[in-house]
Formats: C-alpha cells, structure tokens, sequence
C-alpha cells in the first residue's frame, strides 16, 4: 500500500523527493494551509519501500497508508 504526505503537515523539506528510489515524490502547487510548500505522493507508482518515513525530519508528515483525504496533490491545488 502506498504511503502518504499529510498536506498541512508537510514543510516542503524534501528530503524524501531526494531520497525517493522511484521518483514518485512530487512538489504540489501554491501553498498548504500553513503557507509552506508541500509534496504528495503518486499511489500509483510507490513501491511501499518506507524510505520517505525514514529520512523525513518533520513528525507526521509521512503516513504509512494511503489516504487521499490527508493529502493534495498537484491536480488538487489548482
């Protein structure tokens, strides 16, 4: 199952976009509610590796399921 970033948890870091093996870690558009940048995950192409869980310094932005209600992604913020 792949994982997710909660929106207005993210802090726009990316450290897990580096760290991605496949590259499925993407920065969204505009702003999240904090006013940071933010990433989101394509559930399409994660493989479930963890590594985004591991390297991400900010607690909580990184959920190990996939939930679209916790996170935008580009199409969202339009």
């Amino acid at each position: 199952m792949p994982h997710s970033i909660v929106t207005d948890v993210c802090e726009g870091v990316a450290d897990c976009a580096q760290a991605c093996p496949i590259g499925c870690i993407q920065h969204g558009k505009g702003k999240n509610k904090k006013g940071t940048d933010f990433f989101w995950i394509n559930f399409e192409t994660c493989i479930d590796c963890g590594i985004c869980l591991q390297v991400c310094p900010v607690q909580g932005a990184v959920v190990a399921e996939e939930r679209s209600d916790l996170q935008q992604t580009c199409q969202d913020s339009d």
